[in-house]
């Protein structure tokens, strides 16, 4: 005789998250003039940073089992496969919420447990065929995965331009000691006569110029990194969440 009852993720490998229901802060932003040298901010660019290899294997195992399941789907195999996407997928959506709440100071809870209402292992596959926070987890893995390249490219290359510019005081002596350059080459070009044209950063005001330009990038960059963060807060919110 069959009778309701929950199957924790536990029994799947993974544990649900016994937290209060809604998505909360766990940290205060800095004011604009420290951020860039708060470790709230880091952790941003770590989370932006580290998410790719991680959305790389969402997205790849995702696809893989959705596909493969889907191929089989004729077979008794099929449903299986497609059942375990579900479970993994809650498992990559676990790995995000505890990045989110270690790197994003957001506290987001897990869905509820699976329900399972059919006794033994057919009654678990059809209880994850129906899991409505699992295949909102595969969406998640999928949706944003290009989201995950451009975070990674946007902020690396923000970043490293900010404090690259910044710190060209410190290594300007390196183009004169190493190369022809008397500094900071921006362009140099070839008119139809022969004649090079080229420009090139060494005086004081130039240098010192160089430097403003590149500590302004390095507090804008601190709100751009916010932007694209506060993008997969919404996103886990919505998805992984309750």
């Amino acid at each position: 005789m069959s009778s309701s009852h929950s199957v924790e993720d536990r029994d799947w490998g993974y544990e649900s998250d016994r937290r209060p229901a809604g998505a909360r802060p766990t940290g205060q932003r800095p004011a604009l003039w420290r951020a860039p040298f708060s470790a709230y901010y880091h952790r941003e660019v770590g989370y932006a940073l580290s998410g790719l290899p991680v959305a790389i294997a969402g997205f790849a195992v995702s696809i893989i089992m959705f596909c493969f399941g889907l191929g089989t789907f004729v077979t008794v195999l099929g449903l299986p496969v497609l059942g375990a996407l579900t479970s993994t997928a809650r498992g990559f959506g676990r790995l995000e919420r505890a990045r989110v709440r270690g790197m994003l100071a957001l506290d987001v809870p897990g869905p509820e447990p699976v329900r399972q209402v059919r006794p033994g292992a057919w009654g678990a596959i059809t209880a994850r065929l129906g899991d409505a926070a699992g295949w909102k987890a595969v969406l998640y893995q999928v949706v944003m995965f290009p989201w995950a390249v451009f975070s990674f490219t946007v902020t690396l290359v923000f970043f490293l331009l900010g404090w690259g510019l910044t710190l060209y005081p410190l290594y300007h002596w390196i183009y004169k000691a190493y190369t022809p350059w008397g500094g900071l080459r921006l362009f140099d070009s070839l008119d139809d006569d022969g004649v090079r044209h080229f420009y090139e950063i060494q005086s004081v005001w130039q240098i010192a110029g160089v430097s403003f330009i590149g500590l302004v990038l390095v507090f804008l960059t601190t709100q751009l990194v916010r932007g694209v963060t506060n993008v997969n807060r919404v996103a886990v919110r919505g998805l992984l969440g309750r």
